[in-house]
């Protein structure tokens, strides 16, 4: 069985699956952890917080236990083909969080859901 710790790892091996594939300019952050960064600034904090990559991924056992559920919210970058872009993304993150578990020794099926929040504007050439 997996262990919250556990859980993290897996969140971190599908981050950064996600963000190796071309055309993803990077992952949105839920609102759940937007809010709590909002809570937690201060004041007096001018620097700006930055979200881990992992806030962008939600994975979590299915509520009948026949495998885990991983939701990932990525920005892709203009230029890039929506479709193939998030059809890639799902492939590597399927792949990766299977491996993942596989080395924990867990073999249960892995359901990722690919959710493409915006795309970035192109860079302009100069």
């Amino acid at each position: 069985m997996m262990t919250a710790t556990g859980t993290t790892t897996l969140v971190g091996a599908a981050a950064e699956a996600a963000l190796a594939v071309p055309g993803v300019a990077g992952l949105q952050p839920r609102l759940v952890h937007c809010l709590a960064a909002a809570a937690t600034s201060t004041r007096t904090d001018t620097a700006p917080h930055r979200m881990p990559p992992e806030a962008g991924i939600r994975a979590d056992r299915a509520p009948d236990g026949s495998g885990w559920r991983i939701e990932v919210r990525c920005v892709l970058a203009g230029g890039h083909r929506t479709l193939d872009t998030a059809r890639n993304v799902h492939d590597r993150v399927r792949t990766a969080a299977t491996s993942h578990l596989a080395t924990h020794g867990v073999v249960e099926p892995v359901t990722v859901s690919v959710t493409v929040t915006r795309i970035a504007a192109r860079p302009a050439l100069v």
